[in-house]
């Protein structure tokens, strides 16, 4: 009973990390390939071969292999570090967002009551 609760929750933890890579893949997918460039990060080509990979790998093999690993730290590293860069160069667009200043709220611009 045990050992099927324990696959039941490595079967959901892979399909998370399914989950974290195709996003990865699919926002660098989206990026311009200027961004990258500007971003001072590797071209657009190799984060999508890398981050590819890892959504493969992830799929193929058991979460408690090294390439999953591996992949899951891939997918991180792109989330955490070149995706902000990347908004940041390109003016935070992306996923169909419109522009805006960081006053903005929900309702319009904020300006501190003012």
């Amino acid at each position: 009973m045990l050992m099927l609760g324990f696959t039941g929750f490595l079967g959901l933890l892979k399909i998370v990390l399914m989950a974290l890579a195709a996003f990865a893949l699919v926002d660098a997918a989206i990026r311009r390939e200027d961004a990258y460039r500007a971003a001072d990060k590797q071209n657009k080509m190799f984060w999508l071969i890398i981050l590819g990979i890892a959504l493969v790998v992830s799929y193929l093999f058991s979460i408690l292999s090294i390439l999953p690993i591996a992949g899951v730290i891939a997918s991180i590293v792109y989330i955490v570090d070149v995706r902000p860069a990347l908004k940041q160069v390109s003016g935070g667009r992306g996923w169909g967002r419109r522009g805006g200043s960081s006053s903005d709220g929900p309702y319009g611009p904020y300006n501190g009551g003012r």
